[in-house]
């Protein structure tokens, strides 16, 4: 269960205004931030957020902050309120205390230095929101005439609370902003039937062995090629390093994610941008079509609010196979034909085909624009 932090900003406050755009929303070079951190530090960043520069905040340092900062961890949702207005969410990515970095990047508008937002905290997929705070009150049961001040966290009572009913602030957020329904969490985990173990047991010869770990190369470079980090079942690294040399997986896939790692570390291939998934594609070469959808039904129960999109590939000639169990009623009652959708074999080679030499354009939605629903 991840923490919830808000960090309120007076609409007349300009100079913190200033400091907002210039190292949130402009992020900040990982040259400048490296000069005031340690080579652990360092490392573990470089590991977040590549070669990309980073969204950074602070906090004064006195005894109130300090005791809501030390409660401060990896992968907890922090909010950025202006007014009225929810401006941005992101995930702490990491924190420090660091006087002398907040001395550099927040200085006062007279040219000296503000002193004492010495409380830093690193901010991943930082998301631009611009929702009323009164939605907030509302998912959180907030009075409506709660205000906020400074730096704060939601305490337990309301944070069981919410996650007792809710997944993931993150997406429901998302889903606020485009209008669409948020979700509750399901009452429980489906039953695996008969059906499902069975087709888990059958063996695949080496020709559909070796079409699946192809597969999952193409969709590997691809994710690559998109910017993205990339994941594969730790079984299926040695094979992909075996055939195609390749090696730099990411060897943790929970990290900072708000999700039980058993529901995403079997999926066949999952592209991931810092601390949010941006596509998972399930490869069924054979006729276990059901033990993929049977890791998204998971998927879903347990994150019914995510928003990145779930991808059956498999041949052409599996299509009316994966139509077939989607009918299912354990998958109708999901409505799976609306949120799973189909990437043939051959799309997937075709696209692979034309960005060979380039990476421009390559993206999660471009691959859901050539992909189909399955009704």
């Amino acid at each position: 269960m991840k923490n919830i932090f808000f960090l309120y900003i007076p609409p007349n406050n300009t100079e913190a205004i200033i400091h907002y755009q210039d190292t949130i929303i402009n992020k900040v070079s990982q040259d400048h931030i490296f000069r005031y951190v340690d080579q652990n530090i360092k490392n573990y960043l470089r590991g977040i957020f590549q070669d990309k520069k980073i969204a950074v905040w602070g906090s004064h340092n006195t005894s109130i902050n300090r005791s809501r900062f030390e409660k401060m961890g990896v992968g907890d949702n922090i909010l950025i309120v202006e007014g009225d207005t929810v401006r941005l969410l992101g995930f702490i990515a990491a924190k420090t205390i660091n006087p002398d970095m907040s001395r550099e990047l927040w200085k006062n508008l007279s040219g000296r230095s503000s002193e004492g937002w010495d409380l830093i905290y690193f901010i991943s997929n930082p998301l631009e929101i611009n929702l009323p705070f009164s939605e907030i009150k509302k998912l959180l049961a907030y009075e409506p005439t709660y205000r906020l001040r400074g730096f704060t966290n939601i305490g337990k009572a309301k944070l069981d609370e919410f996650y007792r009913h809710y997944d993931d602030l993150y997406s429901i957020l998302q889903r606020i902003k485009l209008g669409e329904q948020v979700m509750n969490r399901y009452p429980e985990i489906l039953p695996v039937t008969p059906a499902a173990v069975a087709e888990e047991l059958i063996s695949q010869d080496k020709t559909e062995v070796s079409d699946h770990i192809e597969m999952q190369w193409k969709l590997i470079n691809l994710g690559k090629k998109a910017g993205s980090k990339v994941w594969v079942p730790k079984h299926d690294q040695k094979k992909i390093i075996d055939a195609y040399g390749y090696s730099d997986f990411e060897h943790e896939f929970a990290a900072g994610i708000d999700l039980s790692a058993k529901y995403v570390e079997n999926i066949d291939v999952i592209w991931k941008e810092e601390f949010r998934i941006d596509a998972a594609f399930e490869v069924e070469h054979s006729t276990s079509i059901y033990s993929g959808l049977l890791r998204f039904s998971d998927l879903k129960i347990v994150a019914p609010n995510s928003m990145y999109p779930l991808f059956i590939v498999a041949p052409l000639s599996q299509r009316n196979r994966l139509k077939e169990q989607i009918n299912r009623p354990t998958f109708k009652k999901m409505d799976f034909s609306q949120k799973v959708r189909y990437l043939s074999y051959e799309t997937v080679k075709e696209i692979d085909k034309f960005f060979e030499k380039s990476s421009s354009g390559l993206s999660a939605e471009l691959l859901f624009g050539k992909s189909e629903a399955i009704v």
